[in-house]
């Protein structure tokens, strides 16, 4: 595995500048995950694809399976509100397109693959792309709306949906409805990779049966896996391997 830290891949006017990290297999022209990190788009690093799962496990494991990883930064709701995370996404993947040839990466063969927060922002990208092969979303919010609606004891504008939106959603509905993907299906969706616990607390599993059915209904290839009794960030599963498994299985697909 070849390993190349701190790609810059763009810098808006204003703010810091972004950067990915490359992991390729040693062969050529691999398809490419580009991986964009959780953390309630507040917080959150592309160097941890999920917090307590180790690189070897995590990166590492779908490089050995023959695809590059691209993770990426995008800026956080304290640095800019949706959907400036949407023109980040944009970035790296032109960046792909024009240098991915020289690192060993077939840009034509790309994958978006989300956790969390991330796991919203690929799949905003991937239903507004067409040159995206398919999605993996693991726990995302996908109903703004719905999310405010799930009270965790933060006041309205405190919450991480309003950080992200700059107001709560029910003050900024065209905005909210935006950022929402359940509401951005349409029959030209990219295949669906989506995993959810079924005792999320943070994200509930109704936001990903919601955006499954929606998809259904498009006639969209959409692949669904409710994980019995796993907790946001996969805690409480003993053994993370097969979920990866699974979401490599529906890359290898997708990317043949």
């Amino acid at each position: 595995m070849i390993t190349t830290l701190g790609i810059e891949f763009a810098q808006a006017e204003g703010f810091r500048p972004l950067a990915l990290d490359l992991r390729t297999p040693p062969l050529s022209a691999a398809p490419v995950v580009v991986f964009l990190h959780g953390g309630g788009w507040l917080r959150g690093s592309r160097h941890v694809f999920t917090p307590g799962i180790p690189d070897e496990r995590s990166f590492d494991r779908i490089v050995e399976a023959g695809f590059a990883v691209a993770s990426c930064d995008y800026r956080l709701s304290g640095e800019a509100c949706f959907p400036a995370q949407l023109d980040d996404v944009d970035a790296a993947i032109d960046w792909l397109h024009a240098h991915g040839a020289d690192e060993g990466v077939d840009a034509s063969r790309i994958v978006l693959w989300g956790v969390s927060a991330g796991a919203t922002i690929a799949a905003l990208t991937g239903l507004r792309r067409r040159d995206v092969r398919g999605v993996v979303d693991w726990f995302g919010p996908a109903d703004l709306f719905a999310m405010a609606r799930h009270d965790l004891g933060e006041p309205a504008e405190q919450t991480r949906e309003a950080r992200w939106l700059g107001a709560p959603a029910g003050i900024v509905p065209e905005l909210a409805m935006a950022a929402s993907p359940l509401f951005q299906v349409t029959r030209n969706a990219p295949p669906f990779h989506v995993s959810h616990g079924t005792a999320d607390e943070h994200v509930p599993i109704a936001q990903s049966e919601a955006l499954v059915a929606a998809l259904g209904a498009s006639g969209v290839d959409v692949e669904f896996h409710p994980v019995e009794g796993a907790r946001h960030f996969w805690q409480g599963v003993e053994d993370t391997d097969p979920l990866f498994d699974r979401a490599i299985d529906f890359v290898a697909r997708v990317t043949a």
